[in-house]
């Protein structure tokens, strides 16, 4: 299994990024998926997750409003549409993928390899 996560970088405060997370080797439409950061010097932190049927998410309150997840079956990618960037936003984002239907993470079968998005002041 592979998840493979891009669309990070460096923005502006106020600014808005999209990551994608392109999975393959599992039958993607059976997985729940989620995102979770990680800032320097603080634990990892679930931003979110999407059932595997699309449709329902959930969100931390620290995003909720500002981001969105999303996700194509048929291209077996999950997106994380990031708006109106702050600067603690800034960490390294995984995407995860967990057997199941809940959008609510407690646990990840699989985890990507992180892509790294600075939002500055």
């Amino acid at each position: 299994v592979q998840l493979q996560a891009s669309g990070g970088g460096l923005v502006q405060a106020g600014g808005s990024l999209r990551l994608s997370c392109a999975a393959s080797g599992l039958t993607f439409s059976r997985y729940s998926m989620g995102w979770f950061r990680q800032a320097p010097g603080k634990e990892r932190e679930f931003v979110g997750g999407i059932r595997w049927s699309g449709g329902d998410a959930y969100y931390a309150d620290s995003v909720k409003g500002r981001f969105t997840i999303s996700r194509d079956n048929a291209k077996n990618t999950v997106y994380l549409q990031m708006n109106s960037l702050k600067p603690e936003d800034t960490a390294v984002y995984y995407c995860a993928a967990k057997y199941g239907s809940s959008a609510y993470f407690v646990r990840s079968d699989y985890w990507g390899q992180g892509t790294l998005v600075t939002v500055s002041s």
